[in-house]
């Protein structure tokens, strides 16, 4: 393995950023460099910094439309809903030069990597290292962990990237190749190792949000999960070292890496809910189910504590003076099932009446026609007749910015604290990054993998009938699309799905005719609907992959692009 030192100077570090972008500190403003290094303190205010890598509500932060919406819209889940517009540009296809919201994402994930590095390099010989050695070496743990979990995104979206572990002068050769995938999973899974041998197990509650053993396991989970899979087998295109994990044992490395988790909390069932609304409220505030997540409030600061990129406004439909910007499709609202576990190709679903006898989960997760919301009923009908009826209050005639008005006949719903004001904030609502429901989906899949069908259905039960589903008994191709839905639906809006149709290669997920129902309010006062196209979605074999920002290929030859761009 590769492994490349770059220093960058203190300064630069310190202004790459406006005061808007990270936490402002006191190191950042008043203090020397040389102070941050001698005191403890100061040194862990740093540490904060760079744990705005973990992510917030908004894809971009640079882009004043996407600090309010995230990688769901880009999904088999939901579509951008503004205008119709190509935000993640999906339909006109990425190119070195622009893939849309996308952007910055290599230049964002390196900058808070450069900041870890600089960290590492300084803090062994620090007079902080002296004056408390315990501390320090937790604080440098932390750093670990998060250096590897931004890798394990870069290596998402990108493949193998430059593997920049270690830090040289600035007059060192600044002109690095890529690393294959293979050897970035290697370097993340020992980083992992080596952080989650010092970090504690669990925090204190006034030190939720911070990296712990456990959020360790769980980010080397996911990641040998997702190199197992079929994106990264040799055998599927694209191939080469820059996309395949080459290993014998993967889904057993993959099973390993979920049950250490599992041994640590005793496999014991998730939080209970007799209801939608006990769902939901998981959602919003600290719990045992949760491993690891980005608190908001005043330590960690970053957009999320503005109530215009907080979830309540950005997503309530557009009659409630929401935004909607990310609305979901019909495709995925046809994966939740009814509730007596049947699917929506049952004789009990019926398309005219589509949102009666479904699962917990949709009544948790989404605002449909009708939903009981915020004290009315949403209202995305249009009359037959106004003289009769008038058009409903989320239609696109009805109150509002009504350019915000649901294509798709759906909204989300799924991370709304409808406690407190459209308007208003929610101090130290969590946006989740791993839970422990992602563990034990994690492990089915593995097993299945394995042919251990016994110990799959276990775990993926865990999760269905946590959510008042009966329990799973299929078997074979039948047991693994079950827990392929069980993942869609439980992680729904989390960030998983983008990821996950492209490690299983489902280009059926991936490019698709994205669907909604139209309703309308008859003249005898029932309702009836249409299922219609709203946009259509091709897909491209390249868009597996991000294309490497072409700005970054003309100032290092030695990157090479990622193949179709």
């Amino acid at each position: 393995m590769k492994n490349i030192k770059i220093v960058f100077a203190f300064m630069v570090l310190l202004l790459n950023y406006s005061c808007e972008d990270v936490l402002e500190i006191e190191s950042r403003n008043t203090f020397t460099e040389d102070f941050i290094y001698s005191d403890p303190d100061q040194l862990e205010r740093l540490v904060f910094t760079s744990y705005n890598s973990t992510e917030s509500w908004g894809l971009n932060k640079f882009i004043w439309w996407s600090r309010r919406f995230n990688i769901e819209g880009a999904s088999f889940e939901a579509k951008f809903n503004f205008r119709d517009i190509d935000q993640y540009r999906l339909r006109a296809g990425w190119n070195p030069n622009n893939v849309g919201v996308f952007r910055d994402q290599w230049r964002k994930y390196y900058s808070y990597i450069r900041d870890i590095l600089v960290f590492l390099d300084r803090v062994d010989n620090s007079e902080a290292m002296q004056v408390d050695p315990q501390k320090v070496n937790m604080l440098k743990a932390e750093m670990k962990f998060l250096l590897a979990n931004t890798y394990s995104k870069l290596i998402k979206y990108y493949g193998g990237v430059p593997l920049i572990t270690r830090a040289l002068s600035l007059d060192e050769d600044f002109n690095i190749p890529r690393n294959s995938y293979q050897e970035c999973v290697e370097f993340i899974v020992q980083t992992l190792d080596e952080a989650a041998d010092v970090l504690p197990l669990t925090r204190p509650d006034d030190e939720f949000g911070r990296a712990t053993k456990l959020a360790a396991l769980a980010v080397k989970s996911r990641t040998l999960l997702y190199a197992a899979s079929e994106l990264h087998d040799p055998s599927t295109l694209p191939n080469g070292p820059f996309y395949d994990y080459n290993v014998a044992n993967k889904w057993q490395e993959a099973a390993d890496a979920a049950k250490a988790v599992i041994d640590e909390v005793g496999a014991r069932d998730l939080i209970p809910v007799t209801n939608a609304e006990d769902y939901r409220d998981l959602f919003l505030s600290a719990n045992r189910d949760i491993i690891f997540a980005r608190p908001f409030g005043a330590t960690f600061f970053d957009f999320g504590t503005d109530v215009n990129s907080l979830w309540n406004q950005t997503q309530a439909p557009s009659g409630y003076g929401g935004w909607a910007l990310s609305s979901p499709s019909h495709n995925f609202a046809l994966l939740y099932n009814m509730n007596d576990g049947s699917t929506t190709s049952s004789s009990l679903y019926d398309p005219a009446n589509p949102n009666e006898n479904r699962e917990m989960r949709y009544y948790a997760d989404l605002n449909f026609n009708g939903a009981e919301f915020r004290n009315r009923n949403v209202e995305y009908f249009e009359s037959r007749d106004t003289d009769i009826f008038p058009h409903g209050l989320d239609s696109p005639f009805g109150l509002g910015n009504v350019l915000h008005s649901s294509k798709t006949g759906y909204n989300i719903r799924k991370f709304q604290d409808e406690s407190v004001g459209l308007t208003e904030t929610s101090p130290g609502r969590p946006f989740i990054l791993y839970r422990l429901s992602e563990i034990y989906l994690n492990y089915a899949e593995a097993n299945f993998q394995l042919g251990e069908e016994g110990i799959a259905r276990e775990y993926v039960n865990k999760v269905s009938t946590r959510a008042l589903q009966p329990a799973i008994t299929a078997s074979g191709a039948d047991l693994l699309e079950a827990i392929k839905r069980e993942r869609r639906i439980e992680l729904s809006f989390e960030g998983h799905n983008f990821f996950d149709e492209r490690r299983w290669m489902n280009t059926d997920h991936l490019g698709f005719d994205i669907k909604g129902l139209k309703w309308y309010k008859e003249t005898d006062g029932s309702f009836t609907n249409e299922e219609i196209t709203v946009v259509s979605r091709p897909w491209f074999d390249r868009q597996y992959y991000l294309p490497i920002p072409q700005s970054e290929i003309n100032k290092t030859s030695s990157l090479i692009q990622n193949d179709g761009y």
